[in-house]
């Protein structure tokens, strides 16, 4: 957390710090936490604010770092567009790092957004059980603490997953003393990541009783498996992850299709554990994914059938998030989800010998107006609750066991049961799943960290791309840079702007 943000952060949910003794003066006429936690209403209104950031975080940011940063996805490279951008860094492998830090733009924003949802946060945690505000009921209050904790929790997690050290912020920042932490270890950072997501699996209700969008007793359970799967914890991750599948009434969408939102409908569907809400329209609470996905340049006549909009326009942007060879090629026979993830068009504009290219359909859902979409982006679902179930009982040895949960997501996908009867085959065979099931869900770069295979599997996927540049949507006489997959690291490097304003790191 920079000095420099502290003030933008807190006023954007009307919070300027708190006063300290009967001598300080408290603007009566503006907003702070001084004058603004005095409701039930108050308190519902900020835990509203902490989820904010999430939309922009998953629909800019979430996919190039988690996404594009395996060998899952690509970008399309356009040569009309210009220069290479921070995105393709991404991509490449090539982000600049030196000393530990990095300028790239993404990595910057993904760590801002992440601090404003744990600033948030902490405001309301540091006031809720203590402000004399009387609460319709303790069924409440307790559910929009557990809402607090589990977006500090999920905000901690993704920031320890990608740069492994950062500050740990656990109570407001009221000035520039308090705003530059040292960095905290993984392990520390793990230890509140639990902490705090084990009392929002208590404090929450259930997927049943709560409000359509926001965090569940659920949803906070599989956070914490997911992270004592990371932790290598497999008996904790499989009892949390039995208590799921056997109380909170989740299912697997028959169709796969239906598990993921069309963009006023199916949201929040039976299949979803948690993910992110967006809105068609003029409110501003639309996203456009599709839009930074579907490869260019591509004209009016052509984008038409991919979103259904009345106003098709072209678009000339370098592509990005263009499913690899290397996933294309993952999918079975006759595995469904193939054509429903993944779609073809033709771009008559195209420098490439080849004017095919695939691109991700699972998001490609009709709706009104160019550049405005409103289907939801799944964060967890229940398919990869009976995945993470599978791979627990497995790395303890229990491949029997594990066999059904695996083969449940099989055959909704039309496939056979799985012939994995080892634990090492078993270990790749739910490898393997979680990349076509979970493809372009921002899955594949953390499967690639937390197994140890980064170097192992971008390494032969880089060589791939060097070797041959056109069948990773190069057009005739470009290639990858000179610098591309030279950076295999766990981690992305800590914001450059960020050091430049704190002494730790």
């Amino acid at each position: 957390m920079t000095r420099k943000y502290i003030a933008t952060w807190l006023l954007a949910i009307a919070l300027t710090g708190c006063s300290k003794d009967f001598l300080t003066v408290v603007p009566e006429t503006e907003l702070s936490s001084a004058t603004f936690f005095k409701t039930e209403a108050d308190f519902q209104q900020a835990v509203n604010g902490a989820y904010v950031p999430l939309r922009q975080m998953f629909n800019e940011r979430a996919w190039v770092l988690e996404e594009m940063h395996s060998d899952n996805t690509y970008y399309a490279r356009n040569t009309l567009y210009g220069a290479v951008d921070p995105t393709e860094n991404v991509a490449d492998f090539a982000v600049p790092t030196a000393n530990g830090v990095t300028a790239n733009d993404n990595v910057l924003v993904q760590y801002r957004l992440n601090y404003v949802i744990i600033a948030r946060a902490n405001q309301i945690l540091s006031l809720i059980d203590g402000n004399g505000v009387t609460f319709s009921s303790e069924a409440l209050k307790n559910n929009l603490k557990g809402q607090a904790l589990f977006l500090r929790a999920f905000a901690y997690f993704d920031l320890v997953r990608l740069f492994g050290k950062v500050p740990l912020h656990l109570v407001p920042v009221t000035g520039r003393e308090d705003a530059a932490l040292p960095l905290a270890t993984t392990d520390a950072l793990y230890a509140q990541i639990e902490k705090d997501a084990l009392a929002a699996s208590t404090a929450l209700p259930n997927k049943a009783t709560q409000q359509d969008g926001r965090a569940t007793s659920g949803a906070a359970k599989v956070l914490l498996a997911n992270l004592y799967i990371t932790q290598k914890k497999w008996a904790q991750a499989e009892t949390l992850l039995k208590a799921v599948v056997a109380n909170d009434g989740y299912i697997l969408m028959p169709d796969y299709n239906d598990a993921f939102s069309f963009t006023s409908a199916n949201k929040n569907n039976k299949e979803s554990v948690f993910e992110i809400q967006y809105m068609e329209g003029s409110a501003g609470y639309n996203g456009n994914q599709i839009y930074r996905f579907i490869p260019s340049p591509i004209t009016a006549t052509e984008i038409a059938p991919l979103t259904g909009t009345s106003n098709p326009q072209p678009t000339s942007q370098e592509s990005n998030n263009i499913p690899t060879p290397d996933l294309i090629a993952a999918y079975e026979p006759g595995d469904k989800r193939k054509d429903i993830s993944i779609g073809y068009v033709t771009l008559s504009g195209s420098l490439r010998a080849d004017k095919t290219y695939p691109y991700i359909k699972k998001y490609a859902r009709p709706h009104s107006q160019h550049n405005n979409t409103g289907q939801n982006w799944p964060v967890y679902r229940y398919a990869e609750v009976l995945l993470f179930l599978a791979e627990s009982l497995n790395e303890q040895g229990k491949t029997g066991e594990a066999a059904p949960y695996i083969n449940q997501v099989r055959a909704r996908a039309g496939l056979a049961a799985t012939t994995a009867s080892s634990q090492t085959d078993m270990r790749e065979a739910i490898f393997r799943e979680r990349r076509v099931e979970l493809a372009f869900e921002n899955k594949r770069w953390f499967d690639l960290t937390r197994t140890g295979r980064v170097k192992e599997i971008i390494g032969a996927y880089g060589a791939k791309v060097k070797a041959n540049p056109a069948a990773y949507y190069f057009p005739a006489g470009a290639v990858p840079p000179p610098n591309a997959f030279t950076v295999l690291d766990d981690y992305y490097g800590l914001p450059a702007v960020e050091a430049a304003l704190t002494p730790n790191f």
